[in-house]
């Protein structure tokens, strides 16, 4: 009965160790930069942190915005984008392909749209115009300046 006990309690820590990313819940999780209900499967995001913590995002910039501010000394193990192309599938932010066309309205008011690779982001912009950014250059372009 002891061991049983012991096993019980090691795996309930490891358990709750898991660093990896969390299901978003369109139509109720919240953003947690801008508190808004999260529903738009083409523009959430999340990252979660080395120690397993995840925060999502009803938009990409609010995820920036996070990271720049609240976060901005926090070791991530996760920068997650949704695919524009691929509504509600998360890709790796840093090596995604940002577009910014107002053709493409996102919850927030950037314009901003995340794809997968730059081949696609790329045909992208030669269906709706707009600027291409990288992971660096979206950040430095929505740089919040204190």
């Amino acid at each position: 009965m002891k061991q049983f006990f012991f096993l019980s309690i090691i795996s309930l820590l490891l358990a709750s160790c898991n660093v990896s990313p969390q299901p978003i819940n369109y139509g109720s999780d919240a953003c947690h930069f801008c508190d808004m209900t999260i529903v738009d499967k083409q523009h959430a995001s999340q990252v979660v942190t080395s120690k397993g913590k995840a925060y999502k995002y009803d938009a990409i910039e609010c995820m920036v915005h996070s990271i720049q501010d609240e976060f901005k000394d926090t070791e991530m193990a996760y920068y997650l984008v949704a695919d524009f192309q691929a509504p509600g599938e998360l890709v790796d932010a840093t090596n995604a392909t940002y577009l910014v066309s107002e053709q493409l309205q996102s919850p927030m008011g950037e314009n901003l749209s995340a794809f997968a690779n730059e081949e696609a982001g790329k045909k992208a912009q030669e269906k709706f115009t707009g600027d291409i950014y990288s992971w660096k250059e979206i950040q430095d372009h929505l740089k919040i300046i204190k």
